[in-house]
C-alpha cells in the first residue's frame, strides 16, 4: 500500500490561453478544474496505472466538498479529515509554447486539532513496509511538525516515508531519516545553499541531503533529466520528449512512477522519468496514464561536469524555465 498525505491540498483551475500580456484582458478559450495537492497528483497517477494507494487529505468549505467529490469520481480512495476553513484554488495560465503561469492560493490554517487528526488519519492507513508519501507546503497553523511526527510514526510502523517538500520543512524533517526525499533541482540549490551548474553539482548537493540524513535522494532536473543517489549507487537517467504541453505536474509523475517501479535503484528511475515524460505530453495537472512510447536512458557513468541545461543559483533559482 501507498499512502499519500497533502497537507494543503487545492483545487486546480488551468486555462489555455493565447498569450498572457500584463494589465490587460485576457480571454480562454479552454479551462477545467482537477483536485490537486501534491499527495493527490501522486495517488490519482497510481491508482490509474492499478497501484494499491490512498490519499489523506484535510477538506474545509466548498472547496473541499468539491475536491472530495472529484476523488470520488475518478474512483481514487480517499480519507478526508474535516477542518474549519475551506481549502485553497490555485490558477494555472497555460500559453501554446508550453509555458505555464501558476498563482497559487496561500490556504487554511489548522488548529492544534485538525493537525493532530491530520496525522492520526494518516498513521492509520499505514502498516508494516508500506510508503507513508508527504507531498507539498505546509499549510499555516499548528503543523510546525507536522511531517516529522509523521516521519516518526511511519518509522514506528515500520513503514518507509517518501518526503516531497521544500524550504524550511525539508530542512527541518531531514534529521528524522527520511527513506526518499525528492527535491528538484531549485530545491536542492536552496536547501544546500550550493549553485548548481553541472551533474557533478548536484551529485555533490545531493550527497549532502543523504548525510543530513535522508537515506535516498531523487532530483528532478527539468529538462535536464533526473539522478538518483540510493544505497544501491547514483544513477542519471534522460528522457526524450517531442513536445512539452505542460510541464505542471511532472515532479508529481515523476515520484509516483518510481513508487511504482519499487523505489530503489536505476528500474524505478527509469519508471519514474516514463511518468514524467509522458504526463508532460498531457495537458493539466494530473497524470493518469496513457501516452506515446518513451525512449528513457539510464546511466550510472555520468559526466561529472556536464553542463545542465537550466543551472541553479544558490538562492534556488533557475537560471532559465525549470519544469
Amino acid at each position: 500500500m501507498i499512502v499519500t498525505v497533502s497537507p494543503n491540498p487545492s483545487m486546480d483551475r488551468t486555462m489555455s490561453i493565447d498569450r498572457l500580456p500584463h494589465g490587460d484582458i485576457v480571454r480562454s478559450h479552454r479551462s477545467y478544474s482537477e483536485p490537486s495537492g501534491k499527495g493527490v497528483n501522486v495517488a490519482v497517477a497510481l491508482h490509474a496505472n492499478a497501484i494499491d494507494v490512498v490519499t489523506v487529505l484535510p477538506a474545509g468549505g466548498f472547496t473541499g466538498v468539491q475536491m472530495t467529490g472529484m476523488l470520488s469520481d475518478l474512483g481514487v480512495p480517499h480519507v478526508a479529515v474535516p477542518i474549519a476553513q475551506e481549502i485553497r484554488s490555485n490558477v494555472s495560465l497555460v500559453e501554446p509554447n508550453a509555458t505555464v503561469t501558476k498563482i497559487n492560493e496561500v490556504g487554511p490554517s489548522l488548529d492544534d486539532a485538525e493537525a493532530a487528526s491530520l496525522i492520526r488519519a494518516a498513521l492509520d492507513q499505514v502498516g508494516a513496509d508500506d510508503w507513508l508519501v508527504l507531498c507539498g507546503t505546509l499549510p499555516d497553523g499548528a503543523v510546525e511538525r507536522l511531517y516529522i511526527d509523521l516521519v516518526e510514526g511511519a518509522h514506528g510502523r515500520t513503514a518507509r516515508v517518501a518526503v516531497d517538500t521544500s524550504g524550511e520543512p525539508l530542512r527541518n524533517v531531514l534529521p528524522y531519516g527520511p527513506d526518499l526525499v525528492k527535491p528538484n533541482a531549485g530545491e536542492l540549490a536552496e536547501l544546500t545553499g550550493r549553485s548548481l551548474e553541472t551533474l557533478g553539482d548536484v551529485v555533490d548537493a545531493a550527497e549532502e541531503l543523504r548525510h543530513r540524513g535522508a537515506r535516498a535522494v531523487l532530483a528532478s532536473l527539468g529538462s535536464d533529466g533526473a539522478i538518483l543517489l540510493d544505497d544501491s549507487g547514483c544513477y542519471f537517467g534522460q528522457a526524450r520528449v517531442d513536445r512539452v504541453v505542460s510541464a505542471v505536474g511532472a515532479g508529481d509523475a515523476l515520484l509516483a512512477g518510481f513508487l511504482a517501479g519499487g523505489a530503489n535503484g536505476p528500474r524505478a528511475l527509469r519508471e519514474g522519468l516514463t511518468w514524467a515524460a509522458a504526463a508532460v505530453q498531457h495537458e493539466g495537472t494530473l497524470y493518469r496514464g496513457g501516452g506515446p512510447r518513451i525512449k528513457v536512458d539510464i546511466r550510472d557513468d555520468l559526466d561529472r561536469n556536464r553542463a545542465l541545461k537550466e543551472p541553479c543559483t544558490a538562492a534556488g533559482q533557475p537560471a532559465g524555465s525549470l519544469i
